[in-house]
């Protein structure tokens, strides 16, 4: 079991990990950050709605699923937002470099870091 700061720290171990996060999805505010790079802040509120949009859509659907991880690529960077499996409302945000980092292996950590984290 990890620590939210542990989580955090653990993640920016990471080859190419510029910054990563844990957020209160209701609020859309970071109960903690790492790293710099981007605007935590704007990023976790902007990453809140991004899972709530999915989460409507696959309402809408009428989807009986879980969303694991939701995958955003840009030109220069990855961003990785994973639902905490342990704490409804909560999610993980890690952002890579994408020419520095291994998406599979980021991937894995992310899920390995929220199976450890605990509140």
């Amino acid at each position: 079991m990890a620590t939210i700061k542990q989580t955090l720290d653990e993640l920016m171990t990471l080859e190419g990990a510029l910054c990563c996060a844990v957020v209160d999805s209701s609020s859309g505010m970071m109960l903690a950050s790492a790293g710099a790079g981007i605007d935590m802040e704007v990023a976790a509120a902007g990453n809140t709605e991004v899972m709530r949009a999915k989460t409507n859509t696959m309402r809408a659907l009428g989807l009986h699923d879980v969303i694991e991880d939701i995958l955003i690529t840009l030109g220069k960077q990855y961003h990785i937002v994973r639902p905490a499996s342990r704490k409804d409302g909560v999610f993980l945000y890690l952002v890579l470099d994408r020419q520095r980092s291994n998406l599979a292996l980021a991937r894995r950590k992310v899920f390995d870091a929220d199976q450890a984290l605990m509140f």
